[in-house]
């Protein structure tokens, strides 16, 4: 079975995708997620310009031998955007092995680990109590864990707050909005935002917060030790990881678990911190990690560590990358838990799925292949919109961790 034709295809229906379809000779093909938020159309030209010419001809089935070729034959490795074109390709190669064994995919990788797939949403509020009675929305839907988020007293915009509460998305204006931080007003406000979920809310409810890279490690330190009397079940993206050493400092100081990787494109961003334990979730995800066949060795190198998956799964990531995800956590033996940031009626009509949420669990379906399709035609009606994330800035106009 020989890969036939490959296109690329970009939408807005609220926010922008991209997407690749890979067509057999055979009549079968597999989409693939690309979509980078706020360099979509870098991922799409590497797709367009290097890499779809080289995949016409090959076969379609050799999906190991395609993904070294697009990553050991390339002089530039890794980074974000080659990691997330060989990830739609590999996303869609799996798609199609998947169609042509009559299997939902999750079979192919080995069969179930579990009967559905636990994940949380993201309640967000301007001040505590607003974030509270929002967790208490999440609660009513079924929801077994929940990442709280609040704004903070003196500052204008804080990371995770949004006015529509169920649709977040970060990409909000054509040139970059500015935000103003101040570690020393959010370190002071975060504690009081989980002594009161957890008085309003009981000891069941699984509870996560994202930092979302803007502390040093001594001051990651201090919230995850301050936090402690309230059982988070991860404290996520601490600090920037780029130097991965510095989770050591944080764990030397807390027991509150610790969850980084939205941002990492391959295992050699996770290998320290796996290794020594300095972590106890890797976020990395089918997209931006390099396709299902990359996600793999880390959750297995992970699993040798006792560290488990939290794969990210923010709206910026469309349907299929949240289906390919479902089939990966249905299979994968060290799971943690999903995010799962709901999508928009728009973007559901685009992309339909087989997957569903149930009870506190999303469930990938019985459908062969990753159960998720995109409508072409519908597609179209919703041109790309230039879209870019904010920047940040310390109070007194430094640049900061965004």
């Amino acid at each position: 079975m020989k890969i036939k034709s490959v296109k690329v295809i970009v939408t807005c229906p609220g926010r922008n995708f991209v997407t690749l379809k890979i067509v057999t000779d055979e009549g079968l093909s597999g989409i693939g997620d690309a979509t980078l938020n706020g360099r979509e159309l870098s991922v799409a030209s590497y797709l367009e310009d290097h890499i779809a010419p080289t995949l016409v001809g090959r076969d379609a089935a050799a999906i190991e031998d395609t993904w070294q070729y697009l990553y050991r034959g390339a002089y530039w490795r890794r980074g974000p955007v080659t990691m997330c074109a060989i990830a739609a390709v590999d996303t869609a190669l799996w798609d199609i092995k998947a169609k042509a064994a009559g299997m939902p995919l999750y079979q192919l990788l080995g069969g179930r680990s579990r009967d559905g797939v636990m994940v949380y949403g993201h309640a967000n509020g301007n001040d505590v109590a607003e974030t509270v009675d929002e967790v208490g929305r999440y609660v009513d839907l079924g929801y077994k864990a929940v990442r709280a988020q609040t704004g903070v007293p003196g500052l204008a915009s804080t990371y995770g707050v949004s006015g529509d509460k169920m649709f977040y998305e970060p990409a909000d204006a054509e040139m970059p909005s500015e935000n103003v931080w101040s570690t020393a007003k959010y370190l002071h406000h975060v504690p009081q935002l989980f002594a009161a979920v957890r008085d309003a809310h009981g000891d069941d409810l699984h509870l996560l917060h994202d930092v979302h890279h803007r502390l040093t490690p001594i001051e990651a330190a201090r919230l995850g030790k301050e936090i402690e009397p309230y059982r988070l079940f991860w404290l996520e993206d601490a600090v920037p990881a780029e130097n991965q050493e510095a989770f050591r400092l944080i764990r030397q100081h807390t027991t509150t678990p610790l969850a980084v990787g939205e941002i990492f494109n391959s295992i050699w961003d996770c290998k320290q911190l796996i290794e020594e334990q300095l972590i106890d979730y890797v976020r990395s995800t089918v997209v931006h990690a390099g396709g299902i066949t990359h996600l793999r060795r880390i959750a297995d190198l992970a699993a040798l560590y006792h560290v488990r998956t939290g794969c990210h799964g923010a709206t910026d990531l469309s349907p299929v990358c949240l289906g390919a995800a479902l089939h990966f956590d249905t299979w994968v033996p060290n799971f943690g838990i999903q995010e799962y940031m709901r999508h928009t009626e728009q973007t559901d009509e685009v992309f339909p799925h087989a997957y569903h949420f149930e009870d506190g669990y999303l469930h990938a379906g019985e459908q062969p292949g990753h159960g998720v399709d995109i409508d072409e035609k519908l597609a179209r009606k919703y041109p790309y919109q230039r879209a870019y994330l904010p920047v940040n800035r310390l109070q007194d106009g430094t640049m900061w961790n965004w």
